[in-house]
């Protein structure tokens, strides 16, 4: 596939230069080299992680085992296993792990066991950089909670924000939300922190690459009697350190490995296009083959997103967008859709990149080379998961 591709057939062939959805919207130019997005998979036996002891036996509220074992949890993941007894210590956390390492669990389970024992409101707050994360957040506490009478509140952008306003006159133990809508609720004086005793910060580095440092600053700085702060990030680099030194005393550091942080599960290759070829014709071309029937597609602008969706659709593939200029229901709807399998293409922004798991993704396909290659990591791995091969197409111009 590395070599330039034919001229496409079926459908593709009939588009026009209007058909070059990216054209009329500047991109900065990648620096990333495309040899490095050629890669073979190279399926490894998957290192798995096996907890000496079982749920039953950690030092947690016999409530809160009966659910874990409920939802089928019956040990704990190796970031679990390796917290717990810190966390429910109150000792800070910086956290290195990617989805699917059972993070969410690692700062829920010890949330909750806490708060069973103080029952007081509001306890943590848990801020991430995605709608959707926030969302599975909320669900996921409140499926280990149910029957406890322990409540949780869900604040994001892109919703009604006087409906946010009417739920806080309900207080929860815990709030989950994403920067800009938590601090517009404290700017509001609706949204009380300075009791607050927990602070979880998920996906940091995705928080700081979508510029919400000044936000977590301002909601840092609200929580008067913040003593306890879970950190977690998929990556550590320098720039981060300042920033995280700032937020965490004293921490324990856990990292955790997985076996697809560089792709390797994944067969990569590149899809050469010189400027008199018509970049659409190949992606439809590409799309009309029978293999290509859920794809993750990413376009580098919103605007990019909406105009290479509506192509699509014209030429009867079946595609819907996501990205952070539509509304919450249009996303969920959108995400639902893609999951179902009732659309073949979900084109993306990099909002899509983390905070949502989809299942059996076919292909991720790179309308433009991304900007780095942490951002072209976290692309790729939406497929192949689960064990499966995955495949990843990048477009580079030659």
């Amino acid at each position: 596939m590395s070599s330039k591709s034919s001229k496409s057939k079926n459908r593709g062939s009939k588009s026009t230069s209007k058909g070059k959805p990216s054209s009329s919207f500047k991109i900065q130019k990648s620096t990333l080299n495309p040899d490095l997005l050629i890669r073979k998979a190279t399926l490894q036996a998957e290192e798995v992680y096996y907890s000496k002891r079982f749920f039953d036996e950690m030092p947690l509220d016999i409530r809160l085992k009966e659910n874990l074992k409920k939802k089928g949890f019956l040990k704990p993941t190796e970031i679990q296993d390796k917290t717990l007894e810190f966390l429910l210590e109150k000792r800070d956390l910086l956290g290195v792990a990617q989805t699917g390492t059972g993070k969410t669990g690692a700062f829920l389970i010890p949330i909750v066991e806490r708060i069973l024992k103080t029952e007081k409101k509001p306890f943590a707050l848990i801020i991430v950089p995605t709608r959707e994360l926030a969302i599975q957040i909320d669900k996921d506490f409140k499926s280990i909670t149910k029957g406890l009478k322990l409540f949780s509140s869900c604040f994001i952008g892109g919703t009604n924000i006087n409906r946010d306003i009417q739920e806080l006159r309900r207080k929860s133990h815990v709030i989950i939300g994403t920067p800009r809508r938590i601090l517009e609720l404290i700017k509001h004086k609706e949204l009380d922190l300075r009791e607050t005793n927990s602070l979880v910060l998920d996906e940091f580095d995705k928080m700081l690459a979508l510029g919400f440092l000044k936000e977590v600053e301002h909601i840092t700085g609200a929580m008067h009697r913040r003593q306890h702060t879970m950190l977690f990030s998929a990556t550590i680099d320098k720039k981060q350190l300042t920033s995280i030194q700032e937020i965490l005393y004293n921490p324990i550091t856990v990292k955790i490995s997985k076996n697809d942080t560089t792709g390797e599960h994944i067969d990569q290759d590149i899809i050469k296009y010189t400027k008199e070829e018509n970049k659409f014709d190949i992606l439809c071309e590409l799309l009309n083959t029978k293999e290509f029937n859920k794809v993750l597609l990413f376009e580098e602008t919103k605007k990019g997103v909406d105009y290479l969706t509506k192509q699509l659709t014209k030429f009867n593939i079946k595609a819907e967008s996501i990205h952070g200029d539509l509304t919450q229901s249009d996303r969920l709807n959108a995400l639902k859709n893609f999951k179902d399998g009732d659309v073949q293409v979900l084109v993306a922004t990099d909002v899509a990149a983390r905070g949502i798991d989809v299942s059996n993704i076919t292909h991720v396909i790179n309308y433009q080379i991304p900007q780095n290659f942490d951002q072209y990591i976290h692309r790729i791995g939406r497929t192949g998961r689960a064990g499966k091969q995955g495949k990843a197409f990048t477009f580079v111009e030659v």
